[in-house]
C-alpha cells in the first residue's frame, strides 16, 4: 500500500486502542521497539522542532489512540527518527488525500503532536505504529524536507476555563446525551463509555474525546482541531453530534425497514414453498417443470408466424430462469399465455353460396336493398379471389335503423364468429393499441380482445358508434383507428402489449355512425359509406308485423292467437305515438301493449283480445304527436319547411310577421349562424323583387320583419331552409298565403338560384308523415329519388325548381291534375 490508511476506533465517545493496536501489543517479535505504557502520559518536554508525518483521510486529536500504517519511504523515516530519538512527531493531514508525494504547501498547519507507543514491521515492508496524541500544535517552518520532512512547532496551549457557566453546562450534558442517543441507535454498549464522558469535566477536553470518535468529513474534523477556543470547539461538536443523530436515525429506520421487508419475503417464500409442497401431495397442482412444458407445447401449436415464434421463445427462456414466484415472471407468464392463445393461423370457412347469404339477409332484414347487394358483392369477389382483404364498411344512420343488427346478419350470411366493440366515450389511445407490459395491470387493446374472443383471424367486428370517439391527454384513439381501418397497413397491425405484428387484413370491420361530422376526414377516407336513411310508413307495418310483434308476443309471455292487430292499428301507433326514422319506439309501443295484454290474461280474461283503434287510447293514452300541419289553410307569413336531423328527417315551420318600424330584422327560435344568413339572403332577394311582386321599394325602410321558427328552445342551424325564408316572407309581404300540403327544401343565394341539399329521402319521409302531398326540392337533387320507394312516391308530388321565381306560384296554387301524375 502505497501510503497510510488509518484504522478508525468503535463509534464512541471515548478514547480507546482499536483492536489491530492491542494485538501489536501481544508479544511484540525482537525487531519492535517499544515506548511508554499504553495511555502513559510522556513527562518530557515537547521539543520545537521534530518530524513530521503526513496523513490522508484522518485528524488525529488529543487523548486520541490509534493505530497507522506508514509505507511511504520519506514517512517511514520519519517514523524511524523518532523512535531514535525521544518518539514524538508531529501529525499532519493531507489537503487533498490523493496526493502521493505532499510537500510542505499540501498540509495542513495546525496538527497534533503524538508519541509512538509501538511499532511493528508488517512483512510487506510497511510499518504499523501505535501513537496518542498529546497536544495540539502550529507549524511556524519546515526546516527540511529530505529525506523527511522536519517541521519547527508552536504548541497551542489549552485554555483553562475557569468556571463553567450554567449554558457551558447545559452545552456538555447535551454533547453527553446526544453522544449517548448515537451508541443506542448504533447498537453500541453505552455504560463504560458514558461513564468515561461523564467523569471529564474540561469542555476541550470532552470536546477533543467526542470529536475522536465522530464520523466526520476531514475537511469539518481540521476545522475542529484548529479551534483552540474550548467553549467554541464544544459548539462546533455539538453541531456535529446534531447531525450524526439525525444521520443514525434515518440509518436505523432504513434498516428496520430492509429487514422487516426481508422477513416478509422469506416468510412469504417459506409459505409458498409449503403450499407447493401441499398441493404436489394432493395431486392438484402439476410440476414446474410439466408447466413450462406445457406452455411451450401451447406455443408451438399456436401457428405464430417466424419472427413472433422467435420472441415469444426468447420470453419462455426467460421466464425459465426466473423464479416463478417473481413479479416479472408473473407478467411475462400472462404475455405468453396471450401469445398462445391468439389465433394466429386458424381461420372459419366463409359461407361463398350467394344464394343462401341472400336468403338468410332477406330473413333477417326487410328492405336495405343498396346494404344487401354491398354484402352480396363482397362474397362474390370472395368467391373468385379467396385472397381479397376485408373490406371497411361504414354504416350511417339515425338510431334505431338496424345498424348493429344488420352486422350481426352480415356475420351469419358469412358463417364468421361476430364481435361487437363500443366506441362511444372512448377517449385513451390504450383502448385500441394496449398498454406496454411496463406499466401495472398492462393488458393488450380491445382489437386484440376482440381476435381473442372470436377465437378466429378473419371475424366480423362491429366498431358501434365511431362518431363518438373522445379525445383527451391519454391520446387520440380515432387517430389509433387510422391503422386498423386501413387495409393497405392492417397486415402488420402493431399491439403495444404483444409488441409483435398481428395480420387484421382478414378481418370484416363494419362501423356504424350517426352522423359523419364529428369523424376525422382521415379515418372516414377509410371506409366505404352506406346509408340508412330511415323507413316509410307502409315499411315499418311490414317490419312491425314480421319482426316487432312476434318478438314482443314471444317476450311477454303471450301465443300468436292471444292478440289481433290490423294494419291500420299499427300505422296508428307508428303516426300518433311514435316520430322516428328507426324503430325502438315503435318497438317499446308494441311492447306496452303486449304487456297490458299480458296483465289482462294473468288476471283471467279470455283471449284473442282485439285492439281497435278505441281500444289503443285506452292502452297507450292519448297521441302523442297531433298534426298542426292537417289546418285546411295556414296563415299568410307561414310556410312549411323540411329539416334533417342525427335522428330523422322532420318538417319545420317558419312564420314571419310586419310591423310599423324602421327596417329592423329580428331573429328568434335559437337559429345558428347559417340559418341567421340564409335570413338576411331572403331579405335581400325579396327586396331585389320588390317591383316584380308588387311591393314598394321602400318597404324595408317602413317596416320592421320578425322571423321566427318554433320550438324556440331547440338549436337549429342549416342552409336548406332558405328558400322557405323567402316563401314566408313574401307570403307576409303580400299577405299571399302558402298552401297548407306543400313542405319544401333548398339552398338560396342573392340570385335567387336553388342550390341541392342533403337528407332528401329522409326529409320527404317526414313529408309523407305529417300528410304533406307536395315536395318542392333542388333540381339538382332528383338523383337522389332513386333511393326512395315506389310506394312512397306514389303519395307525394315531388316538384324540382331550379330558380326561386319557380316556387311562389307553385307554393300559392293547387296544382292541375296532370301535375300530380309527373
Amino acid at each position: 500500500m502505497n501510503g497510510e490508511n488509518t484504522t478508525l476506533p468503535e463509534d464512541g465517545a471515548a478514547p480507546q486502542v482499536a483492536p489491530e493496536a492491542a494485538a501489536a501489543t501481544d508479544t511484540p517479535p525482537v525487531d519492535e521497539k517499544t515506548g511508554p505504557g499504553d495511555g502513559e502520559k510522556a513527562q518530557l518536554d515537547i521539543p520545537l522542532e521534530m518530524p513530521v508525518l503526513p496523513v490522508r483521510d484522518i485528524v488525529v486529536f488529543n487523548y486520541m489512540i490509534l493505530p497507522l500504517f506508514v509505507g511511504r519511504d520519506k514517512s517511514v523515516q520519519a517514523v524511524d527518527a523518532a523512535l531514535s530519538g525521544n518518539r514524538y512527531i508531529l501529525i499532519l493531514t493531507q489537503k487533498d488525500e490523493k496526493v502521493d508525494e505532499p510537500g510542505p504547501d499540501d498540509l495542513h498547519v495546525v496538527g497534533t503532536v503524538g508519541m509512538i507507543m509501538r511499532m511493528l514491521k508488517m512483512p510487506d515492508g510497511r510499518l504499523k505504529v501505535l501513537v496518542q496524541g498529546l497536544t495540539r500544535a502550529r507549524v511556524t517552518e519546515f526546516t527540511s524536507t529530505d529525506p523527511f520532512h522536519l517541521a519547527k512547532i508552536e504548541v497551542l496551549e489549552e485554555r483553562d476555563v475557569k468556571e463553567i457557566t450554567l449554558e457551558q453546562e447545559a452545552m456538555m450534558r447535551a454533547a453527553r446525551e446526544q453522544s449517548e442517543k448515537i451508541l443506542s441507535l448504533r447498537g453500541i454498549a453505552t455504560a463504560d463509555i458514558m461513564s468515561v464522558l461523564n467523569s471529564v469535566n474540561e469542555p476541550g477536553r470532552l470536546a477533543d474525546l467526542i470529536a475522536s470518535n465522530l464520523r466526520m468529513r476531514v475537511d469539518e474534523a481540521q476545522k475542529i482541531l484548529e479551534c483552540e477556543d474550548p467553549i467554541e470547539r464544544m459548539h462546533l461538536v455539538n453541531n456535529q453530534l446534531v447531525k450524526e443523530v439525525e444521520v443514525a436515525s434515518m440509518q436505523a429506520k432504513i434498516q428496520n425497514m430492509a429487514k422487516e421487508g426481508m422477513d416478509k419475503a422469506q416468510k412469504d417464500f417459506f409459505l409458498r414453498e409449503q403450499m407447493k409442497a401441499i398441493r404436489k401431495e394432493l395431486g392438484e397442482a402439476e410440476d414446474e417443470d410439466d408447466e413450462m412444458e406445457g406452455l411451450r407445447k401451447s406455443l408451438d401449436k399456436a401457428g405464430m408466424p417466424k419472427e413472433v415464434k422467435k420472441e415469444a421463445d426468447k420470453q419462455l427462456k426467460r421466464l425459465t430462469g426466473m423464479h416463478p414466484d417473481s413479479s416479472e415472471a408473473s407478467v411475462i407468464r400472462t404475455y405468453l399465455d396471450w401469445m398462445a392463445e391468439l389465433p394466429w393461423k386458424k381461420l372459419s370457412r366463409d359461407q361463398l353460396d350467394i344464394k343462401e347469404a341472400k336468403r338468410i339477409l332477406d330473413e333477417d332484414h326487410y328492405d336495405l336493398d343498396k346494404v344487401k347487394e354491398r354484402i352480396l358483392e363482397y362474397l362474390s369477389v370472395r368467391k373468385l379471389n379467396p385472397g381479397m382483404k376485408g373490406p371497411i364498411l361504414c354504416f350511417v344512420g339515425p338510431p334505431g335503423v338496424g345498424k348493429t343488427s344488420l352486422g350481426r346478419s352480415i356475420a351469419r350470411a358469412l358463417k364468421r364468429k361476430f364481435v361487437r366493440m363500443s366506441l362511444g366515450g372512448m377517449r385513451d389511445e390504450a383502448e385500441i393499441r394496449g398498454h406496454r407490459r411496463t406499466y401495472i395491470g398492462s393488458m393488450p387493446g380491445r382489437i386484440v380482445q376482440s381476435i381473442k374472443q372470436a377465437g378466429t383471424r378473419n371475424p366480423v367486428i362491429m366498431l358501434d358508434e365511431i362518431d363518438k370517439v373522445g379525445t383527451d391527454f391519454r391520446g387520440d384513439p380515432s387517430s389509433a383507428l387510422l391503422e386498423v381501418l386501413d387495409p393497405e397497413q392492417n397486415f402488420s397491425f402493431s399491439d403495444h402489449y404483444l409488441n409483435v405484428p398481428f395480420d387484421l387484413s382478414k378481418v370484416m370491420f363494419i362501423c356504424t355512425a350517426n352522423i359523419l361530422d364529428t369523424i376525422p376526414a382521415a379515418l372516414l377516407d377509410r371506409m366505404e359509406i352506406i346509408r340508412l336513411p330511415g323507413y316509410t310508413e307502409q315499411e315499418k307495418v311490414h317490419i312491425a308485423k314480421r319482426f316487432i310483434l312476434p318478438r314482443q308476443v314471444q317476450e311477454n309471455g303471450l301465443k300468436k292467437t292471444d292478440m289481433v292487430l290490423s294494419d291500420q292499428v299499427l300505422s296508428q301507433i307508428i303516426r300518433d305515438y311514435t316520430r322516428e326514422a328507426g324503430l325502438r319506439n315503435l318497438e317499446r309501443e308494441v311492447g306496452s301493449v303486449c304487456r297490458k295484454l299480458a296483465r289482462r290474461k294473468a288476471e283471467g280474461e279470455k283471449p284473442p283480445f282485439r285492439i281497435t283503434a278505441k281500444a289503443l287510447v285506452k292502452l297507450l293514452g292519448q297521441p302523442r304527436h297531433l298534426d298542426e300541419e292537417h289546418e285546411k289553410v295556414l296563415p299568410p307569413g307561414v310556410a312549411v319547411g323540411l329539416a334533417w336531423t342525427p335522428v330523422g328527417g322532420e318538417i319545420l315551420h317558419i312564420e314571419v310577421a310586419t310591423m310599423p318600424g324602421k327596417g329592423q330584422l329580428h331573429l328568434t327560435g335559437k337559429l345558428g349562424d347559417v340559418m341567421k344568413e340564409s335570413a338576411q339572403a331572403a331579405l335581400s332577394y325579396a327586396r331585389s323583387k320588390a317591383r316584380e311582386l308588387g311591393l314598394d321599394p321602400d318597404f324595408t325602410e317602413k317596416l320592421d320583419i320578425h322571423v321566427h321558427v318554433p320550438s324556440g328552445a331547440t338549436p337549429k342551424d342549416g342552409p336548406s331552409a332558405g328558400v322557405t325564408l323567402v316563401t314566408a316572407l313574401i307570403s307576409a309581404l303580400t299577405n299571399t298565403p302558402v298552401c297548407h300540403d306543400v313542405a319544401m327544401t333548398g339552398e338560396i343565394t342573392l340570385r335567387g338560384r336553388v342550390l341541392p341539399v342533403g337528407g332528401v329521402k329522409e326529409k320527404i319521409l317526414a313529408a309523407v308523415a305529417a300528410g304533406m302531398t307536395r315536395v318542392i326540392i333542388p333540381k339538382r337533387n332528383e338523383k337522389d329519388l332513386e333511393e326512395i320507394p315506389k310506394e312512397l312516391r306514389a303519395k307525394i308530388v315531388v316538384q324540382p325548381v331550379e330558380h326561386m321565381d319557380e316556387i311562389w306560384p307553385l307554393a300559392c296554387s293547387r296544382p292541375e291534375p296532370k301535375d300530380a301524375a309527373s
